[in-house]
């Protein structure tokens, strides 16, 4: 409901549908009326409780590593992880799109921040040769945010290992999505031990708030106390722990969300990409529509919002000035009556824009 209005909503990175199910919320309930509203401190004194630990305890055992430190957001374990481990001397390697969350930590940790084109392993393979005798680490989203499509970790992998670099990947829409557990794109090719770190959100499949880091227990020990956005921030409350943790038990128990989710996200594809949309290549729920120019983009998201559909414009900074776009994400829970209907403003909208 937005203004008075229903409205279907396909601009939520609610994969698993489960910010309104009943379990996850009810432990959320069960854990603000024993550990109340907030822990009001840093975890290294106040802030810390049995649920924080419980959670990384599950996190570690759902990603296939031995250890794991949640974060007050994902924003800030980007920040945290890559300014602890990087520093005057290293060499960072981003991809261009990489999110903005990761630019920063780069930035802040004082090491040469290197880019390479987006999705161009052979730039970056130029760039790690030129890196040769320093310390070095490749950094990428496992799942772009707004293009959709996903890191090409088996030649990642192979060029990390032929350069001496490190591997790390922010699976923040691919957690949840992708992998026979839902462990993201590392485990969907089956390179998990070949990842260095993995970091993630609890603000999209996890259907609470958070971040979170895994990887080995020395280096995720040594990140717990040098990591500046942990250490000087307050914990986030028992009960966003206590979401995520009944979370990752209802993936657990239903892995037929993911199969639902994806066969939503593989019809959307198919059939905008049908109606003649630029879909950008997605491998992903993340459905961008290619609209063009910043005005344009606001036109378009703004008819189809007054036709009963909620999707998220995106312009630039985000995306380049001239490929602004109506970003959408499906979820586990959409009925094909409801995708029905958001194909059908699509392709009214569309029509009248001259954009098919």
């Amino acid at each position: 409901m937005i203004e008075g209005a229903r409205r279907i909503m396909v601009g939520s990175n609610n994969y698993l549908g489960l910010t309104n199910d009943p379990r996850v919320i009810a432990a959320a309930t069960a854990a603000l009326e024993k550990y109340g509203s907030a822990c009001t401190g840093s975890r290294f004194l106040n802030g810390n409780t049995d649920l924080h630990e419980q959670l990384e305890a599950e996190l570690a055992t759902l990603m296939g590593k031995e250890a794991a430190l949640v974060f007050p957001t994902g924003y800030q374990a980007n920040l945290g992880v890559i300014s602890a481990l990087a520093g005057a001397g290293d060499v960072l390697l981003i991809d261009k799109l990489n999110h903005a969350s990761m630019m920063d930590g780069a930035t802040l940790s004082g090491a040469e921040v290197v880019r390479f084109r987006h999705g161009d392993l052979d730039h970056l393979e130029a760039r790690l040769a030129r890196a040769t005798g320093r310390a070095k680490m490749v950094i990428v989203d496992g799942v772009f945010s707004m293009e959709g499509d996903i890191a090409n970790l088996p030649r990642l992998v192979e060029q990390c290992e032929a350069h001496g670099a490190r591997l790390v990947v922010d699976d923040a829409h691919g957690v949840g999505v992708f992998g026979a557990t839902g462990a993201g794109v590392a485990e969907h090719f089956g390179l998990t031990d070949k990842v260095d770190l993995i970091i993630g959100t609890f603000s999209k499949s996890f259907a609470s708030i958070g971040g979170f880091v895994v990887g080995d227990e020395e280096v995720i020990s040594y990140i717990r106390h040098t990591a500046r956005s942990l250490i000087f921030s307050a914990a986030i409350p028992a009960s966003a722990c206590a979401a995520v943790i009944a979370a990752i038990e209802v993936m657990r128990q239903e892995p037929e969300r993911r199969e639902h989710l994806w066969m939503h996200a593989r019809r959307m594809q198919r059939e905008l990409t049908g109606l003649g949309f630029d879909t950008a290549g997605t491998e992903s729920p993340i459905v961008p529509v290619i609209v063009g120019g910043t005005l344009r983009t606001f036109e378009f998201w703004r008819k189809l919002f007054d036709a009963g559909v909620f999707t998220n414009p995106v312009i630039a900074p985000a995306v380049p000035p001239t490929s602004g776009r109506i970003r959408t994400s499906y979820m586990a829970t959409h009925t094909d009556s409801q995708l029905d209907f958001v194909l059908d403003a699509f392709s009214r909208v569309g029509r009248e824009m001259g954009l098919i």
